[in-house]
């Protein structure tokens, strides 16, 4: 008998939310007051034959035939009690429709509410207005594009205490477009949120995860107005240019108003709409309702993260990099589960992912961060696993619902007999991974020097191509055994951050790592040269030399250089250089030039380290002093067990810790060998024609290499190809990178993912997406919505008015406004693609020009 808008206010305030004080009129107010004056009868006459295009002259009509009609003494003893019972004064007027605020359709705007009216006759004077928009123009046409029947309408009144919010907004608990339920999106104006439902004013926009807490997406609004209560009514005002520059919330607020969300959407066990106010730094909920456009997320969800990856690949990758680094990755821990006893059957069933444990978006990389779920998830203590797999990949933590779905193996049945297996595999190789880490780097020792020692550019390209799979055979199916150094290194500083945490709840974070740091090494390129400089900085006048000379000039100097001196460094550098110059620089990326292509870029690392000589020495004494004391620390805090306990765990880690770098020097060196074996297949393939340049092989992948040998080729037009994805890498280095972490779900790279950036051309328009979906059509430039004639309604601002225009719209571009106002809700609930904020619109889209919009990804091309 209240509405749908006044029944969930209730609810909110029983359930201890601050919800400002509030009375309402029923359904029954507005019903008796219909039969009484006779407007029953004479709006079913007006409301016969409904339609569209009848809406605008019905709804003048009714609102004109309500505005005649006195309020009855009934009706006004009503109205009064409802003043009287929130202490009269300055209140807002608010519909509370039957049908409203329902899980299907919201009626976001189509009936009316009034701020800042203050004393009776205005409170009175506005319930009739509020009464009759339940027939304005949108009203009707939103009943007609629903289905809903108009021989009934009814509708209750909130009489509600305004509070005089300095912010004020709304949130979806949810994202509207997206359908992603751990990003809310929030938008937010100063003062009275009447200018943002309404479009007025540009707000503040951003998105929260509500796992981690992390804003994005943020995005400026102008806010150039603000709505406040005043004596006798609204009073609008300019903000000033300092306060339009900067976001209304701080990150504290925000991170507040998210789990005020949380809560509201707990209460009602869905995702919601939720209007808010801050004032005197606390939040009020205006009112909640369900999100009606929320879709299903289609397709399997996919968690993306860069996080600490860019180490090892840098800025942007070639393909071939990425290619031969999912295949490393899918060996190895294919290696890895069947050195942790998975039975083959299994590994074949986890070889559908193993793939794909890497992402590859505009040329950077990413961890799949869901398939190193299903990898740990075979061992023990797979929640500790998790949270410090999470730390040491440097990701974000990805919420326990979500990290507890993912199942490498078929059934839950299946996936205990086989975790029972393994955990007692894994004590022993927990125990153990010194010595196998110890037996792996001296095979690998072996194994690879054997391929080191061998001069690929004086091989046939095919005869590379074999050995590149004795490469893969010999060396990245033998990594398995060492990936469990991960699992040690993850555990044992688990449990000692938990040791920490429960035992030296109070401690320095410089004690905690100085508690572990000894023992890690330099890898040994960087401990060659190092030993190099400090014999260097011995020979003064050398020294000299080299510290003032550019880097890029030093190399065709030396060569010339006279005395014992220079003939001692050039002899030391070409042994460096045999033994590491295509290692040395560390990083994974196959297409980065090594130490014997690039001399400039020796002779700078060779000046670093002899700058690093001077301090060295300081260093080693401070690092010293810095153990010894964190090591008195300890022994002050911890005694007896608890520091016989803390030693083995820290032990251990300092353990994993260096064994760690060993392992990693033996992966840049596997890359290092398969640099070579591609430099020498580029030559190849650029004498038989096949690229136009030699380096243009890293621009191909690896299976397409394989195939160019293999005659399994569908196209033999290589040449093209790489230059076409040189071409596109050189813009990736231009473009923004993609977030450091998003989600895909179905066809990954069309699903959730920003644009490329607009063309050169001018032809590419981006806005903030607000509807989902792809159509072509006219743009049809407007002022006003009853001009609205189908086509891609193009406009600078809406309001509520604008509904009306919907109904025949291939889409809907807005230049300014926010992704919540009332067009774009109900837009998203018609399925009609809308774009809001889209900067230049009105000026750069003429009416008549054919458009592509994507609703999903906020582009908009001019065709036409």
């Amino acid at each position: 008998m209240i509405g749908g808008k006044a029944a969930h206010l209730r609810r909110l305030a029983d359930a201890g939310f601050s919800v400002p004080e509030w009375s309402v009129l029923g359904l029954d107010v507005l019903r008796d007051f219909r039969l009484r004056s006779g407007l029953d009868a004479e709006i079913a006459a007006l409301l016969t034959g409904l339609n569209p295009d009848t809406a605008y002259d019905t709804a003048e009509r009714i609102a004109k035939a309500f505005s005649v009609t006195p309020l009855d003494g009934a009706a006004l003893s009503a109205i009064w009690r409802a003043y009287d019972a929130v202490g009269q004064g300055t209140v807002a007027v608010r519909s509370s429709g039957a049908d409203e605020d329902l899980p299907n359709v919201s009626f976001a705007g189509q009936y009316s509410s009034f701020l800042g009216l203050s004393g009776f006759d205005a409170v009175a004077e506005h319930v009739r207005e509020c009464w009759a928009s339940a027939y304005s123009a949108r009203s009707l046409v939103y009943r007609w594009l629903h289905g809903l029947p108009t021989d009934r309408i009814d509708l209750a009144v909130i009489v509600q205490r305004i509070v005089p919010a300095e912010v004020s907004g709304v949130m979806f608990t949810a994202h509207p477009v997206t359908g992603d339920r751990d990003q809310a999106l929030i938008s937010c104006v100063y003062g009275l949120g009447e200018t943002l439902s309404s479009g007025a004013v540009d707000p503040d926009t951003l998105t929260l995860d509500r796992t981690s807490g992390v804003v994005g997406d943020a995005v400026i609004g102008e806010k150039a107005e603000r709505l406040d209560p005043g004596p006798g009514g609204p009073v609008l005002s300019r903000v000033s240019s300092h306060h339009r520059v900067r976001f209304a919330l701080s990150n504290e607020q925000v991170g507040d108003l998210g789990d005020l969300g949380a809560r509201v959407e707990r209460l009602f066990g869905c995702p919601q709409d939720i209007e808010w106010a801050l004032h005197d730094g606390a939040f009020h909920v205006l009112q909640a309702r369900p999100i009606t456009t929320l879709r299903e997320a289609e397709g399997e969800l996919r968690v993306w993260d860069s996080a600490d990856i860019d180490e090892d690949f840098g800025e942007v990758t070639a393909p071939l990099t990425f290619s031969f680094a999912r295949l490393a990755y899918q060996k190895v821990y294919r290696d890895h589960v069947r050195a942790l006893g998975v039975p083959e059957s299994d590994i074949a069933r986890m070889d559908e992912w193993f793939g794909d444990m890497l992402g590859y978006f505009d040329g950077r990389v990413y961890y799949n961060v869901l398939n190193w779920y299903k990898v740990i998830r075979l061992l023990p203590g797979y929640k500790l696993h998790r949270r410090v797999l999470e730390r040491a990949l440097g990701v974000r933590e990805t919420s326990d619902e979500l990290a507890e779905a993912q199942h490498p193996i078929g059934s839950a049945g299946r996936q205990r007999l086989v975790r029972f297996r393994v955990a007692a595999r894994f004590v022993r190789m927990f125990m153990g991974a010194r010595r196998s880490v110890a037996a792996f780097v001296d095979d690998f020792a072996e194994a690879s020097a054997a391929f080191e020692e061998v001069d690929y550019a004086d091989l046939p390209g095919h005869e590379v191509n074999r050995e590149l799979y004795r490469l893969e055979d010999r060396l990245l199916t033998r990594w398995g055994p060492t990936a469990v150094l991960d699992n040690v290194l993850m555990l044992s500083f688990g449990v000692l951050q938990s040791l920490n945490q429960r035992w030296l709840p109070d401690a320095p974070p410089w004690v905690v790592w100085e508690a572990v740091q000894p023992g890690a090494e330099a890898p040994p390129p960087a401990a060659r040269l190092a030993a190099i400089a400090a014999d260097l900085a011995g020979r003064e006048r050398l020294a000299v030399e080299i510290a003032a000379r550019p880097a890029a000039d030093l190399a065709g100097w030396l060569t010339d250089a006279r005395g014992d001196d220079a003939a001692w460094l050039r002899a030391a550098l070409s042994d460096y250089l045999a033994e590491f110059g295509h290692v040395a620089s560390g990083s994974l990326n196959l297409e980065e030039p090594d130490l014997h292509a690039d001399p400039a870029r020796l002779m700078a690392l060779l000046q670093e380290a002899l700058q690093g000589v001077a301090g060295a020495a300081e260093e080693a004494v401070a690092s010293a002093s810095r153990r010894a004391e964190a090591d008195a620390y300890l022994a002050a805090h911890l005694s007896g067990p608890k520091r016989f306990v803390y030693h083995l765990v820290r032990t251990k880690v300092r353990e994993a810790l260096r064994e760690r770098e060993r392992v990693r020097h033996a992966r840049v060196r596997v890359f290092g060998v398969a640099r070579r074996m591609f430099q020498a297949i580029g030559r190849d393939l650029e004498s038989v024609g096949a690229l136009g340049d030699r380096r243009e092989v890293f621009f191909l992948k690896l299976e397409e290499i394989r195939a160019a040998y293999a005659g399994t080729l569908d196209h033999r037009e290589l040449r093209p190809l790489a230059e076409l994805r040189r071409d596109q890498q050189s813009r990736q280095r231009l473009m923004p990178a993609p977030p450091p972490r998003f989600t895909t779900r179905g066809s990954v790279y069309w699903s959730l993912r920003s644009p490329d950036p607009g063309d050169p051309s001018g032809d590419v328009l981006r806005g903030i997406p607000c509807a989902p979906g792809i159509v072509t059509g006219v743009a049809r430039l407007l002022d006003a919505p009853a001009d609205a004639e189908g086509g891609v309604i193009v406009a600078r601002r809406t309001d509520p008015r604008w509904v009306a225009a919907l109904p025949t719209a291939a889409a809907l571009l807005i230049e300014r406004g926010g992704p919540l106002t009332h067009a774009a809700t109900v837009a998203r609930e018609l399925g009609i693609p809308a774009i809001v904020r889209v900067p230049e619109l009105t000026t750069r889209i003429k009416d008549g020009m054919t458009l592509s919009v994507d609703g999903t990804t906020g582009l908009i091309r001019i065709l036409k």
